[in-house]
């Protein structure tokens, strides 16, 4: 069996009723912003927040009874291992996931509610392959990898295939790349479909890795990536000639704006999407000039993504953009001056978020205090409006390091 445009379309087949057919929407809020053309395929949207159900049930469906009997394993910590125990629970198989030690308790629990046995061990998914290789050789379980498999690779492609029904005038589809085995699929029905159709791959520049490996070069892949999804130290050799044959180019994204991919999703389309699932947007941000005048497809890949950091990513976000700003206002250390602080920014429609009275810490006279205040703007010359009332009051004022305004 290989990956192919005829398994993939019985590999769709089959999952009807399986698997959500996820919508392809146009997103008015990303051309505003880019300029471009797109139209988001929202896997973010399926029962575990991932395309990853789809390459789980293919493979799943095509084990023999008594593979199904004796159950499944594989190491993921986190969208696969989802996709897996989901489908183990509904088709009655018994599952087990290895997960790196120090995988986060959420994504932990909320393998084991789909009710996966679940073994942490080691300290990456590298080291936990030798645990699934002992388990295998004790139990006689069959293993569903993550990507380097045929069955989960056509599967995948189904993404592919849901988008051209959708969006038949697709210039260019974007697709991010770590095993490559959602990369490996969507090619192949795409190509099948339109021979013409222009195929781009995303990977974090900090994790290179199918880029090198078409290379032949080192690898330099490493670094805390906010696109944990698609950070793979080995790509899956089954995929890599699929790619390498038909994809056009794999462009390389920054961890600044996979971030702010991220917000823009958010703010914009009002669509939650881990870092891995916004890399399609951060290309589009990163490498503008490449898919101008395209109508691109983009597939959001995954929308797991912790909700304290999707609360940070945001903050810091609008602290890039001005709207959160952070200011320092020297003051006499007398009654009425917080009064007139706040009053000044009222004035300006400044929404006061946080605000601290130093007197202990800085090198200020005894008769003297520091105010450090965060406030939320709607940009650099709101800020300087700001800035401007509260100096025409007689305070002395500096925004701080980090915030930015337009003076």
């Amino acid at each position: 069996m290989t990956i192919s445009a005829e398994a993939i379309r019985a590999a769709h087949a089959a999952m009807q009723g399986q698997v959500i057919r996820t919508p392809t929407i146009s997103a008015p809020g990303i051309e505003k912003t880019t300029g471009i053309r797109a139209s988001l395929k929202l896997e973010n949207l399926q029962h575990t927040s991932s395309f990853k159900a789809r390459g789980a049930f293919n493979r799943m469906q095509a084990l023999s009874d008594d593979e199904k009997s004796r159950g499944v394993i594989t190491m993921s910590a986190g969208n696969h291992a989802q996709a897996v125990a989901y489908h183990a629970q509904r088709m009655g198989i018994p599952a087990v996931i290895v997960m790196p030690a120090q995988t986060p308790f959420a994504k932990v629990n909320r393998t084991r509610a789909w009710g996966a046995e679940v073994v942490l061990e080691g300290r990456n998914l590298n080291e936990c392959e030798a645990t699934v290789e002992a388990i295998i050789a004790e139990r006689g379980l069959t293993l569903v990898h993550p990507y380097n498999d045929i069955h989960v690779a056509n599967g995948q492609g189904s993404v592919g295939l849901e988008m051209l029904e959708d969006c038949p005038d697709l210039d260019t589809i974007i697709v991010p790349v770590g095993g490559g085995g959602l990369m490996a699929g969507v090619a192949t029905i795409a190509r099948d479909i339109n021979p013409d159709i222009r195929l781009i791959g995303v990977e974090a520049s900090l994790w290179p890795s199918m880029t090198e490996m078409i290379a032949d070069a080192p690898s330099s892949s490493g670094g805390e990536t906010l696109a944990e999804g698609i950070a793979v130290k080995h790509p899956g050799v089954l995929t890599r000639p699929v790619v390498e044959s038909l994809v056009d180019e794999i462009l390389l994204v920054d961890e600044d704006m996979i971030e702010r991919a991220v917000c823009l999703l958010v703010e914009q389309q009002r669509i939650i999407a881990e870092g891995a699932g916004a890399a399609g947007i951060a290309a589009l941000l990163q490498h503008e000039e490449k898919f101008r005048g395209q109508h691109c497809g983009v597939v959001i890949c995954g929308g797991n993504i912790d909700p304290r950091l999707l609360a940070g990513i945001m903050t810091r976000t609008m602290a890039r953009d001005g709207r959160l700003v952070r200011i320092r206002i020297d003051i006499s250390d007398e009654p009425g001056m917080l009064a007139g602080i706040a009053d000044a920014i009222g004035s300006c429609k400044g929404n006061i978020v946080e605000i601290f009275h130093q007197r202990l810490f800085h090198d200020v006279p005894a008769k003297l205090a520091k105010i450090d205040a965060v406030v939320e703007t709607r940009g650099g010359d709101h800020v300087d409006e700001i800035l401007g009332a509260l100096r025409d009051k007689g305070f002395s004022v500096s925004v701080l390091a980090g915030t930015e305004s337009n003076s």
